[in-house]
């Protein structure tokens, strides 16, 4: 548990910056579409993930880009600290014996159930860390000071099933990305790649 804790908090450092950039390229369209069919009148400019970038690092420093990161840590690590000891668990299903490992379509089937476990699991901290990384807010949308800020309102506002949307299509990317990284970890790919002998 704590090797899987660990490996989602060093994550952290790399995905909190791709985040924040998906998340504010995910969301000019719906400011956009909102200004168009009367909302508040935001104009949304054409965005890159380099102009973002280069915008948060001007206007609030290497920080910027990390806004968001408690969350997006929360997730990672609550996410890691469920799917490494289950993955390992269900893989251990598998084995005939002690000494042989669980054929490859075990190691799949495991990592494919233990990352849709995961992704459900760890989806509230999702809700969360996307609501708190957005740059930009709508007509009438509030920004939300941190975490337990953020978590009143939306059980307030919308209700605990709020912490649920996106779980399903998480499910859809997460179990097979899973399912196949343990595929190819079990069958020394990358180590016939590299020509290490394992």
């Amino acid at each position: 548990m704590a090797a899987g804790a660990s490996a989602g908090f060093c994550q952290v450092i790399i995905t909190t910056p791709m985040e924040l950039l998906k998340i504010q390229l995910q969301d000019a369209g719906r400011l956009t579409a909102q200004s168009r069919n009367g909302g508040a009148a935001l104009q949304a400019p054409r965005l890159s993930a380099t102009a973002i970038a280069l915008n948060l690092l001007k206007s609030k420093g290497i920080t910027g880009l990390y806004k968001g990161n408690a969350a997006t840590l929360l997730r990672d690590v609550f996410f890691s600290l469920i799917y490494f000891p289950l993955f390992a668990n269900l893989r251990d299903l598998g084995r005939t014996n002690q000494v042989d490992e669980a054929p490859f379509y075990w190691s799949f089937t495991s990592g494919l159930i233990a990352g849709g476990v995961a992704a459900v699991a760890a989806n509230p901290a999702d809700v969360i860390k996307t609501r708190l990384q957005l740059l930009t807010r709508g007509a009438n949308e509030r920004a939300y000071t941190g975490i337990p800020d953020a978590f009143r309102s939306i059980v307030r506002e919308e209700g605990f099933s709020a912490f649920m949307k996106g779980a399903g299509c998480r499910v859809m990317v997460i179990a097979p990305l899973f399912g196949i990284a343990q595929t190819v970890y079990y069958l020394g790919v990358a180590e016939r790649i590299l020509g290490i002998k394992n």
